[in-house]
């Protein structure tokens, strides 16, 4: 039996987050040596980049989680690019750099059947979803072969909408987690709860294991968590400050300065996302109706971001992070996967 319902080869009740732009596939298969579940982002991944990682774990014993988002996909809006573009202005002159030609190259794009084309002689055994799911035939094809399917659940609504179609696992997204939130069916974030009170609610009404995400910066919230009845934790936060991860200089600086606050934010994608507060967030308001919709926020930035960067300052840069950063200072992504889990 499974230590993870529904997940064969998982020796710890442990998940490590998907975070795109902070990782590769070298601190997935840190954990995964570790005996916890090591993840992938792949909705930054070329067709190319995916192939390459999709051989890599193809020869190992556990599996890899591979993870994509389900967002329908927005079409770029000139009006709402020059509003953008207005908005930095002043940045772009202060910082001597201009801003980028408009373009869609680099954005985050929903998982499609040509992904799935992909992924099918591969077979992989785990896959994972943020915003929703991918259309029923494509879940079914995937499902076809065996994959494991999770998805995040920001709402007890949620949580039962993906029950209802197949998901094996339904990974429980409190409001303290890091990075881009998850919700599908309604975009209050007053309706979201905290990790604990979605875990109690969800593990009392669904047949499908939860994973608690969100909030966790020990081995009590660990322990916390598994009491209130979910199967496993996913921590992401927890693993920034690893070797293994790929955080930026100013990104793990900011996360090891312990009066620095988190907000959610929807300045640096279009979608609210929580980070720690920066320049940009202060200036503008942690959530504005100037960013353009997801993902084209991001394109304009990047140049701001590059330049602040090069002097050694955060303003411009998504600090994803959830609510107890800076907590495992030093340590290999081995060593936090066994402090959270209590193992060695």
């Amino acid at each position: 039996m499974a230590l993870i319902p529904s997940l064969p080869g998982i020796d710890l009740p442990l998940i490590q987050a998907p975070m795109a732009g902070v990782q590769d596939e070298a601190l997935a298969l840190a954990v995964a040596d570790a005996g916890g579940l090591g993840s992938l982002p792949c909705a930054l991944l070329s067709a190319t980049q995916l192939e390459a990682a999709l051989r890599t774990f193809a020869t190992l014993e556990r599996p890899i989680n591979l993870n994509f988002f389900c967002h329908a996909m927005a079409d770029p809006d000139p009006a709402d690019e020059q509003q953008w573009r207005n908005a930095l202005a002043p940045y772009f002159h202060a910082f001597g750099v201009e801003p980028p030609p408009s373009s869609t190259a680099g954005a985050r794009r929903p998982i499609d059947a040509a992904t799935v084309d992909l992924l099918e002689p591969f077979q992989p055994k785990v896959l994972s979803f943020h915003f929703g799911l991918p259309d029923t035939a494509l879940l079914a094809r995937m499902k076809a072969w065996g994959a494991r399917v999770m998805a995040s659940a920001t709402t007890v609504e949620e949580g039962h909408w993906l029950q209802q179609r197949g998901v094996d696992l339904v990974i429980a997204q409190g409001i303290e987690a890091g990075g881009h939130r998850g919700h599908f069916l309604a975009d209050d974030l007053t309706a979201q709860p905290t990790t604990l009170d979605l875990v109690t609610a969800l593990s009392k009404v669904l047949t499908v294991p939860v994973i608690a995400a969100g909030g966790v910066g020990d081995r009590a919230d660990v322990q916390r968590l598994l009491a209130a009845g979910a199967s496993a934790v996913q921590a992401g936060t927890a693993y920034l400050l690893c070797p293994e991860a790929t955080t930026s200089a100013v990104h793990r600086a900011a996360l090891q300065q312990g009066d620095r606050d988190s907000a959610i934010t929807n300045l640096f994608s279009g979608r609210p996302a929580r980070g720690l507060v920066n320049r940009l967030m202060r200036d503008l308001g942690a959530i504005s109706t100037l960013p353009p919709a997801f993902p084209w926020a991001s394109q304009t930035l990047a140049p701001l971001r590059a330049a602040a960067e090069a002097r050694g300052l955060d303003d411009f840069s998504p600090l994803w992070s959830g609510t107890r950063p800076g907590r495992f200072r030093g340590l290999d992504a081995a060593a936090v996967t066994h402090a959270l889990t209590g193992v060695g």
